[in-house]
Protein backbone atom coordinates (compact mmCIF):
# COMPACT_ATOMS: atom_id res chain seq x y z
CA UNK A 1 0.00 0.00 0.00
CA UNK A 2 1.38 3.72 -0.90
CA UNK A 3 2.53 5.27 2.17
CA UNK A 4 1.32 9.06 2.90
CA UNK A 5 3.78 11.47 1.34
CA UNK A 6 6.15 13.42 4.43
CA UNK A 7 4.26 16.46 3.13
CA UNK A 8 0.95 15.65 3.62
CA UNK A 9 -0.93 17.72 5.41
CA UNK A 10 2.25 20.20 6.03
CA UNK A 11 1.73 23.34 3.72
CA UNK A 12 -1.17 25.55 3.13
CA UNK A 13 -1.09 25.01 -0.41
CA UNK A 14 -4.14 23.80 -2.29
CA UNK A 15 -4.56 19.79 -2.28
CA UNK A 16 -6.81 17.53 -3.78
CA UNK A 17 -6.84 14.42 -1.60
CA UNK A 18 -7.44 11.72 -4.07
CA UNK A 19 -8.97 8.21 -3.62
CA UNK A 20 -9.91 8.82 0.48
CA UNK A 21 -12.29 6.30 1.65
CA UNK A 22 -15.74 7.99 3.65
CA UNK A 23 -18.41 6.70 4.51
CA UNK A 24 -21.38 8.05 2.66
CA UNK A 25 -23.42 9.13 6.01
CA UNK A 26 -19.92 11.80 6.22
CA UNK A 27 -20.92 13.11 2.62
CA UNK A 28 -24.17 14.52 2.14
CA UNK A 29 -23.95 16.83 -0.93
CA UNK A 30 -21.59 14.18 -2.72
CA UNK A 31 -23.59 12.09 -6.03
CA UNK A 32 -22.46 10.26 -8.38
CA UNK A 33 -20.22 7.87 -5.81
CA UNK A 34 -20.66 3.70 -5.96
CA UNK A 35 -20.52 2.99 -2.25
CA UNK A 36 -18.45 -0.45 -1.66
CA UNK A 37 -20.10 -3.46 0.70
CA UNK A 38 -19.48 -1.19 3.95
CA UNK A 39 -21.34 1.58 2.80
CA UNK A 40 -18.34 3.71 2.26
CA UNK A 41 -16.86 5.46 -1.28
CA UNK A 42 -13.84 7.09 -2.51
CA UNK A 43 -13.99 10.42 -3.45
CA UNK A 44 -11.72 13.36 -4.33
CA UNK A 45 -11.41 16.05 -1.41
CA UNK A 46 -10.11 19.62 -2.48
CA UNK A 47 -8.92 21.70 0.26
CA UNK A 48 -7.99 25.34 0.27
CA UNK A 49 -7.32 27.84 2.66
CA UNK A 50 -7.77 25.43 5.33
CA UNK A 51 -11.43 24.39 4.48
CA UNK A 52 -13.02 22.16 1.82
CA UNK A 53 -13.13 23.38 -1.43
CA UNK A 54 -14.78 20.69 -3.31
CA UNK A 55 -15.80 16.90 -2.57
CA UNK A 56 -16.21 14.53 -5.70
CA UNK A 57 -16.42 11.28 -6.73
CA UNK A 58 -12.85 9.54 -7.00
CA UNK A 59 -11.22 10.95 -9.96
CA UNK A 60 -12.87 13.78 -10.44
CA UNK A 61 -11.37 16.51 -8.12
CA UNK A 62 -9.13 19.16 -9.45
CA UNK A 63 -5.28 18.76 -9.88
CA UNK A 64 -3.80 20.63 -7.56
CA UNK A 65 -0.23 21.68 -6.45
CA UNK A 66 0.00 19.88 -3.07
CA UNK A 67 -2.16 16.59 -4.45
CA UNK A 68 -2.37 13.30 -2.19
CA UNK A 69 -3.33 10.16 -3.18
CA UNK A 70 -4.44 8.11 0.24
CA UNK A 71 -4.93 5.15 -1.75
CA UNK A 72 -8.44 4.23 -0.38
CA UNK A 73 -7.62 4.76 3.42
CA UNK A 74 -10.57 5.68 5.50
CA UNK A 75 -10.94 9.44 5.85
CA UNK A 76 -13.44 10.92 8.58
CA UNK A 77 -14.26 13.96 9.53
CA UNK A 78 -13.67 14.80 13.23
CA UNK A 79 -16.02 13.56 15.47
CA UNK A 80 -18.61 14.86 17.77
CA UNK A 81 -19.47 13.97 21.53
CA UNK A 82 -22.70 15.36 22.44
CA UNK A 83 -22.81 13.86 25.81
CA UNK A 84 -19.73 14.32 28.11
CA UNK A 85 -18.86 15.03 31.64
CA UNK A 86 -15.98 17.35 31.45
CA UNK A 87 -16.42 18.75 35.10
CA UNK A 88 -16.41 14.76 36.39
CA UNK A 89 -13.46 13.86 34.77
CA UNK A 90 -10.67 12.16 35.62
CA UNK A 91 -11.40 12.44 39.37
CA UNK A 92 -10.97 8.19 39.65
CA UNK A 93 -7.72 7.58 41.18
CA UNK A 94 -8.55 10.04 44.25
CA UNK A 95 -12.31 9.12 44.48
CA UNK A 96 -13.18 5.92 43.25
CA UNK A 97 -16.16 4.05 42.89
CA UNK A 98 -16.75 1.56 45.49
CA UNK A 99 -18.29 -1.10 43.80
CA UNK A 100 -18.97 -0.32 40.40
CA UNK A 101 -22.44 0.43 41.07
CA UNK A 102 -24.78 3.77 39.82
CA UNK A 103 -25.68 4.56 43.33
CA UNK A 104 -22.22 4.17 44.36
CA UNK A 105 -20.77 6.43 41.85
CA UNK A 106 -23.37 9.31 42.99
CA UNK A 107 -21.76 8.74 46.21
CA UNK A 108 -18.41 8.94 45.54
CA UNK A 109 -18.99 12.28 42.98
CA UNK A 110 -20.86 13.67 45.48
CA UNK A 111 -17.90 13.05 47.90
CA UNK A 112 -15.59 14.32 45.33
CA UNK A 113 -17.34 17.37 44.16
CA UNK A 114 -17.94 18.83 47.95
CA UNK A 115 -14.10 18.31 48.60
CA UNK A 116 -12.21 19.49 45.47
CA UNK A 117 -14.52 21.08 42.55
CA UNK A 118 -12.88 24.62 42.66
CA UNK A 119 -12.05 26.64 40.31
CA UNK A 120 -8.68 25.87 39.60
CA UNK A 121 -9.03 21.67 39.76
CA UNK A 122 -12.36 22.39 37.23
CA UNK A 123 -10.25 24.42 34.63
CA UNK A 124 -7.29 21.63 35.07
CA UNK A 125 -9.80 18.73 34.26
CA UNK A 126 -11.55 20.03 31.98
CA UNK A 127 -8.49 21.23 29.79
CA UNK A 128 -7.27 17.83 29.99
CA UNK A 129 -10.05 15.86 28.85
CA UNK A 130 -10.28 18.72 25.85
CA UNK A 131 -6.51 18.14 25.36
CA UNK A 132 -7.54 14.26 25.17
CA UNK A 133 -10.74 14.99 22.80
CA UNK A 134 -8.39 17.25 20.35
CA UNK A 135 -6.11 14.71 19.86
CA UNK A 136 -8.51 12.17 19.21
CA UNK A 137 -10.03 13.93 16.63
CA UNK A 138 -13.07 15.60 18.19
CA UNK A 139 -13.60 19.03 17.35
CA UNK A 140 -16.90 19.49 19.33
CA UNK A 141 -18.53 18.43 22.42
CA UNK A 142 -21.34 18.88 24.88
CA UNK A 143 -20.91 18.13 28.34
CA UNK A 144 -23.15 18.09 31.12
CA UNK A 145 -22.12 20.34 34.33
CA UNK A 146 -22.83 19.49 37.99
CA UNK A 147 -25.35 22.40 39.00
CA UNK A 148 -26.40 21.66 42.27
CA UNK A 149 -27.02 25.18 44.25
CA UNK A 150 -23.78 24.77 46.44
CA UNK A 151 -22.21 24.11 42.62
CA UNK A 152 -23.26 25.42 39.88
CA UNK A 153 -22.38 29.09 39.90
CA UNK A 154 -18.55 28.20 40.28
CA UNK A 155 -18.51 25.31 37.81
CA UNK A 156 -20.22 27.43 35.15
CA UNK A 157 -18.09 30.31 35.92
CA UNK A 158 -15.10 27.52 35.11
CA UNK A 159 -16.78 26.82 31.91
CA UNK A 160 -16.95 30.17 30.77
CA UNK A 161 -13.17 30.30 30.92
CA UNK A 162 -12.48 26.90 29.33
CA UNK A 163 -14.56 28.00 26.65
CA UNK A 164 -12.97 31.59 25.63
CA UNK A 165 -9.81 29.87 26.03
CA UNK A 166 -11.04 26.70 23.90
CA UNK A 167 -13.18 28.56 21.30
CA UNK A 168 -11.06 27.93 18.51
CA UNK A 169 -10.03 24.57 19.06
CA UNK A 170 -12.98 22.58 19.93
CA UNK A 171 -16.92 24.21 20.21
CA UNK A 172 -18.04 24.03 23.01
CA UNK A 173 -22.10 23.46 24.60
CA UNK A 174 -23.30 23.05 28.54
CA UNK A 175 -26.02 22.32 30.15
CA UNK A 176 -27.00 22.07 33.43
CA UNK A 177 -27.18 18.84 35.33
CA UNK A 178 -29.26 18.79 38.74
CA UNK A 179 -32.09 16.43 40.40
CA UNK A 180 -35.07 17.67 39.19
CA UNK A 181 -36.49 18.38 42.74
CA UNK A 182 -34.36 21.70 42.17
CA UNK A 183 -37.38 23.35 40.24
CA UNK A 184 -39.40 23.20 43.18
CA UNK A 185 -37.60 26.33 44.47
CA UNK A 186 -36.01 29.67 43.79
CA UNK A 187 -32.66 28.48 42.73
CA UNK A 188 -34.17 27.31 39.42
CA UNK A 189 -34.39 30.77 38.15
CA UNK A 190 -31.06 31.80 39.15
CA UNK A 191 -29.73 28.98 37.23
CA UNK A 192 -31.09 29.57 34.38
CA UNK A 193 -30.11 33.07 34.69
CA UNK A 194 -26.94 31.36 34.64
CA UNK A 195 -27.28 28.66 31.76
CA UNK A 196 -28.44 31.67 29.77
CA UNK A 197 -25.79 33.91 30.03
CA UNK A 198 -23.46 31.19 29.34
CA UNK A 199 -25.63 30.06 26.06
CA UNK A 200 -26.15 26.65 27.59
CA UNK A 201 -29.40 24.85 27.75
CA UNK A 202 -31.41 23.34 30.81
CA UNK A 203 -31.85 19.99 31.96
CA UNK A 204 -31.63 17.61 34.29
CA UNK A 205 -32.07 13.86 35.77
CA UNK A 206 -35.19 12.26 36.73
CA UNK A 207 -34.79 11.94 40.33
CA UNK A 208 -35.03 13.50 43.48
CA UNK A 209 -31.44 14.69 45.43
CA UNK A 210 -30.23 11.94 47.03
CA UNK A 211 -32.39 9.26 45.53
CA UNK A 212 -32.69 6.54 43.23
CA UNK A 213 -34.48 6.69 39.52
CA UNK A 214 -37.06 3.88 40.62
CA UNK A 215 -38.20 5.95 43.60
CA UNK A 216 -39.58 8.03 41.52
CA UNK A 217 -41.37 11.69 41.19
CA UNK A 218 -45.16 12.48 42.44
CA UNK A 219 -45.33 16.01 40.94
CA UNK A 220 -42.80 15.22 38.06
CA UNK A 221 -44.95 16.74 35.26
CA UNK A 222 -44.92 19.89 37.50
CA UNK A 223 -41.23 19.92 37.64
CA UNK A 224 -40.74 19.48 34.08
CA UNK A 225 -43.88 22.15 33.07
CA UNK A 226 -40.97 24.99 35.19
CA UNK A 227 -37.86 23.58 33.35
CA UNK A 228 -39.57 24.27 30.25
CA UNK A 229 -41.19 27.03 31.36
CA UNK A 230 -37.79 28.68 32.11
CA UNK A 231 -35.99 26.95 29.53
CA UNK A 232 -38.84 28.91 26.95
CA UNK A 233 -38.49 32.12 28.91
CA UNK A 234 -34.74 32.32 27.82
CA UNK A 235 -35.16 30.39 24.57
CA UNK A 236 -32.51 27.74 25.66
CA UNK A 237 -33.26 24.00 24.39
CA UNK A 238 -33.22 20.99 26.82
CA UNK A 239 -30.94 17.92 27.72
CA UNK A 240 -32.19 15.64 30.05
CA UNK A 241 -30.83 12.51 31.85
CA UNK A 242 -33.80 9.76 31.71
CA UNK A 243 -34.48 6.21 32.79
CA UNK A 244 -30.56 5.35 33.34
CA UNK A 245 -31.84 2.20 35.16
CA UNK A 246 -33.55 -1.10 34.45
CA UNK A 247 -36.34 -0.39 36.12
CA UNK A 248 -38.73 -0.62 32.89
CA UNK A 249 -42.24 -0.18 35.00
CA UNK A 250 -40.95 3.64 35.88
CA UNK A 251 -40.01 5.35 32.85
CA UNK A 252 -40.07 8.84 32.54
CA UNK A 253 -39.41 8.90 29.00
CA UNK A 254 -43.08 9.32 28.00
CA UNK A 255 -43.40 11.69 30.73
CA UNK A 256 -41.02 14.22 28.75
CA UNK A 257 -42.54 13.42 25.51
CA UNK A 258 -45.60 14.47 26.78
CA UNK A 259 -44.11 17.42 28.43
CA UNK A 260 -42.42 18.17 25.30
CA UNK A 261 -45.57 18.33 22.97
CA UNK A 262 -47.76 20.47 26.19
CA UNK A 263 -45.15 22.67 26.32
CA UNK A 264 -44.42 23.20 22.44
CA UNK A 265 -40.71 22.49 22.49
CA UNK A 266 -41.38 19.79 19.94
CA UNK A 267 -37.85 19.43 18.06
CA UNK A 268 -35.98 21.15 20.79
CA UNK A 269 -35.16 18.37 23.67
CA UNK A 270 -32.68 15.58 23.39
CA UNK A 271 -32.76 12.46 26.51
CA UNK A 272 -29.56 10.64 27.35
CA UNK A 273 -29.27 7.20 28.13
CA UNK A 274 -33.26 5.76 28.54
CA UNK A 275 -31.99 2.20 29.53
CA UNK A 276 -35.14 0.91 30.37
CA UNK A 277 -36.34 1.28 27.32
CA UNK A 278 -34.65 -1.63 25.91
CA UNK A 279 -36.75 -3.97 28.67
CA UNK A 280 -40.06 -3.14 27.75
CA UNK A 281 -42.55 -5.22 26.32
CA UNK A 282 -42.68 -4.86 22.48
CA UNK A 283 -46.28 -3.18 22.71
CA UNK A 284 -45.19 -0.47 25.32
CA UNK A 285 -41.98 -0.10 23.22
CA UNK A 286 -43.64 0.93 19.85
CA UNK A 287 -46.06 3.39 21.96
CA UNK A 288 -43.31 4.91 23.73
CA UNK A 289 -41.03 4.95 20.56
CA UNK A 290 -44.20 6.39 19.02
CA UNK A 291 -44.56 9.17 21.48
CA UNK A 292 -40.63 10.48 21.24
CA UNK A 293 -41.03 10.54 17.17
CA UNK A 294 -44.21 12.83 17.89
CA UNK A 295 -42.17 15.14 20.11
CA UNK A 296 -39.01 15.67 17.64
CA UNK A 297 -37.09 14.23 20.91
CA UNK A 298 -33.41 13.42 19.95
CA UNK A 299 -32.09 10.54 21.87
CA UNK A 300 -28.06 9.91 22.94
CA UNK A 301 -27.15 6.32 23.63
CA UNK A 302 -24.15 6.13 26.04
CA UNK A 303 -23.09 2.19 25.14
CA UNK A 304 -19.65 1.83 27.04
CA UNK A 305 -20.79 3.64 30.24
CA UNK A 306 -23.94 1.99 30.57
CA UNK A 307 -22.12 -1.79 29.85
CA UNK A 308 -19.62 -0.62 32.85
CA UNK A 309 -22.84 0.42 35.55
CA UNK A 310 -26.20 -1.11 34.27
CA UNK A 311 -27.02 -4.97 35.46
CA UNK A 312 -23.78 -4.53 38.29
CA UNK A 313 -24.06 -6.49 41.23
CA UNK A 314 -20.88 -8.42 43.75
CA UNK A 315 -20.67 -12.36 42.19
CA UNK A 316 -23.04 -12.07 39.86
CA UNK A 317 -22.79 -11.95 35.47
CA UNK A 318 -25.05 -8.93 34.33
CA UNK A 319 -27.52 -10.05 32.10
CA UNK A 320 -28.05 -7.08 29.50
CA UNK A 321 -26.43 -4.30 27.77
CA UNK A 322 -27.81 -1.59 29.35
CA UNK A 323 -27.99 0.19 25.94
CA UNK A 324 -31.13 2.09 24.41
CA UNK A 325 -32.85 0.61 21.76
CA UNK A 326 -31.10 2.15 19.03
CA UNK A 327 -32.47 0.37 15.67
CA UNK A 328 -36.12 0.49 16.83
CA UNK A 329 -35.85 4.31 17.43
CA UNK A 330 -33.76 5.13 14.03
CA UNK A 331 -36.40 3.10 12.07
CA UNK A 332 -39.60 5.08 13.25
CA UNK A 333 -37.50 8.42 12.13
CA UNK A 334 -36.51 9.59 15.85
CA UNK A 335 -32.76 10.53 15.53
CA UNK A 336 -30.69 8.86 17.40
CA UNK A 337 -26.64 9.65 18.87
CA UNK A 338 -23.56 7.53 20.41
CA UNK A 339 -21.72 9.54 22.53
CA UNK A 340 -18.77 9.11 25.09
CA UNK A 341 -20.49 10.27 28.56
CA UNK A 342 -18.30 10.05 31.76
CA UNK A 343 -14.44 9.57 31.19
CA UNK A 344 -12.22 8.01 34.41
CA UNK A 345 -14.24 9.14 37.08
CA UNK A 346 -17.02 7.19 39.33
CA UNK A 347 -19.67 6.42 36.78
CA UNK A 348 -17.17 5.12 33.89
CA UNK A 349 -13.27 4.20 35.18
CA UNK A 350 -11.63 4.04 31.73
CA UNK A 351 -12.00 6.01 28.63
CA UNK A 352 -9.78 8.94 27.12
CA UNK A 353 -12.84 11.39 25.33
CA UNK A 354 -12.65 9.42 21.90
CA UNK A 355 -15.16 8.76 19.97
CA UNK A 356 -13.76 6.73 17.36
CA UNK A 357 -13.37 4.98 20.42
CA UNK A 358 -16.41 4.95 21.23
CA UNK A 359 -18.25 4.47 17.99
CA UNK A 360 -16.04 1.47 17.53
CA UNK A 361 -17.37 -0.03 20.74
CA UNK A 362 -20.98 0.74 20.02
CA UNK A 363 -20.90 -0.23 16.64
CA UNK A 364 -20.12 -4.26 18.56
CA UNK A 365 -22.71 -3.16 21.27
CA UNK A 366 -25.56 -2.75 19.26
CA UNK A 367 -25.01 -4.57 16.37
CA UNK A 368 -25.02 -1.89 14.14
CA UNK A 369 -23.23 -3.66 11.40
CA UNK A 370 -24.01 -6.83 8.80
CA UNK A 371 -24.72 -4.37 7.11
CA UNK A 372 -22.81 -0.69 9.00
CA UNK A 373 -24.99 0.99 6.84
CA UNK A 374 -24.81 4.10 7.70
CA UNK A 375 -24.13 3.86 11.23
CA UNK A 376 -21.55 6.03 11.21
CA UNK A 377 -23.86 8.85 11.19
CA UNK A 378 -24.47 8.11 14.84
CA UNK A 379 -21.03 9.52 15.70
CA UNK A 380 -20.99 12.50 13.05
CA UNK A 381 -24.01 14.24 11.33
CA UNK A 382 -26.23 13.16 14.27
CA UNK A 383 -24.76 14.64 17.39
CA UNK A 384 -23.97 17.97 14.83
CA UNK A 385 -27.47 18.01 13.85
CA UNK A 386 -28.31 17.68 17.72
CA UNK A 387 -25.29 20.59 18.48
CA UNK A 388 -26.85 22.97 15.72
CA UNK A 389 -23.12 22.82 14.10
CA UNK A 390 -23.37 22.17 10.17
CA UNK A 391 -19.53 22.74 9.88
CA UNK A 392 -18.97 19.58 11.90
CA UNK A 393 -19.44 15.97 11.79
CA UNK A 394 -19.66 15.71 7.94
CA UNK A 395 -17.31 16.52 4.98
CA UNK A 396 -19.29 19.20 2.67
CA UNK A 397 -17.56 21.77 1.11
CA UNK A 398 -17.42 25.63 3.00
CA UNK A 399 -16.94 23.22 6.30
CA UNK A 400 -13.39 22.84 8.05
CA UNK A 401 -10.69 21.14 6.33
CA UNK A 402 -10.56 18.65 9.59
CA UNK A 403 -10.21 14.92 9.75
CA UNK A 404 -9.17 11.68 10.52
CA UNK A 405 -7.36 9.85 8.67
CA UNK A 406 -6.29 6.50 9.11
CA UNK A 407 -4.78 3.18 8.02
CA UNK A 408 -7.81 1.19 7.73
CA UNK A 409 -8.78 0.35 3.82
CA UNK A 410 -12.35 -1.02 5.41
CA UNK A 411 -15.01 -0.96 8.17
CA UNK A 412 -13.85 -3.88 9.57
CA UNK A 413 -9.70 -2.51 9.41
CA UNK A 414 -11.25 0.65 11.21
CA UNK A 415 -13.12 -1.65 13.82
CA UNK A 416 -10.40 -4.18 14.73
CA UNK A 417 -7.41 -1.59 15.88
CA UNK A 418 -7.54 1.45 17.99
CA UNK A 419 -6.33 3.06 15.37
CA UNK A 420 -3.80 5.00 17.69
CA UNK A 421 -1.69 5.75 14.82
CA UNK A 422 -4.23 7.72 13.10
CA UNK A 423 -3.23 11.17 11.67
CA UNK A 424 -5.74 14.01 12.70
CA UNK A 425 -6.16 17.21 10.35
CA UNK A 426 -7.43 20.45 11.80
CA UNK A 427 -7.96 23.38 9.00
CA UNK A 428 -5.83 21.88 6.53
CA UNK A 429 -3.22 21.32 8.94
CA UNK A 430 -1.77 17.99 10.53
CA UNK A 431 -2.49 18.30 14.47
CA UNK A 432 1.16 18.19 16.39
CA UNK A 433 1.59 17.19 19.74
CA UNK A 434 -0.27 13.86 20.12
CA UNK A 435 -2.01 13.33 23.54
CA UNK A 436 -1.31 15.12 27.11
CA UNK A 437 0.75 13.04 29.58
CA UNK A 438 -0.99 11.70 32.66
CA UNK A 439 1.78 13.94 34.76
CA UNK A 440 0.79 16.87 33.90
CA UNK A 441 -2.69 16.46 35.40
CA UNK A 442 -2.17 14.08 38.49
CA UNK A 443 1.36 15.88 39.44
CA UNK A 444 -1.12 18.76 40.43
CA UNK A 445 -4.29 16.70 42.09
CA UNK A 446 -5.22 17.97 45.26
CA UNK A 447 -5.73 15.97 48.05
CA UNK A 448 -2.77 12.94 46.10
CA UNK A 449 0.16 12.46 48.80
CA UNK A 450 3.20 13.74 47.35
CA UNK A 451 4.97 9.85 47.16
CA UNK A 452 2.13 8.91 43.91
CA UNK A 453 2.70 12.33 42.05
CA UNK A 454 3.96 12.21 38.42
CA UNK A 455 7.46 12.95 37.61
Amino acid sequence: MQSIPEHAFTTDRPTTLRRARSPVAFLPEVVGVAPDRDGAALVDIAIADGRVASVAPAGSGPALPGDVDLGGRHLWPTLVDVHAHLDKGHIVERTPNPDGTHFGALTATAEDRTRFWRRDDLIRRMEFGLACAEAHGVSAIRTHLDSQEEQGPETWAAFGEVSVAWKNRVALQAVALAPMDIFRGPYAEQLADIVAETGGLMGGVTRATGSRIEDGLADLDALLDRLFALASDRDLDVDLHVDETNYAAGATLPDIARATIRNGYEGRVTCGHCCSLALQDEATLAEHVRLVRDAGISIVTLPTVNMYLQDRQAGRTPRWRGVTPVTELRAAGVRVAVAGDNCRDPFYAYGDHDMLDTFRQGVKILHLDHPYGDAAALAGPAPAAIMGLSDHGAIRPGAPASFIVMNAWSMDQVLARPQSDRIVVRNGRRLAGGLPSYATLVAAEPGRPTEHAAA
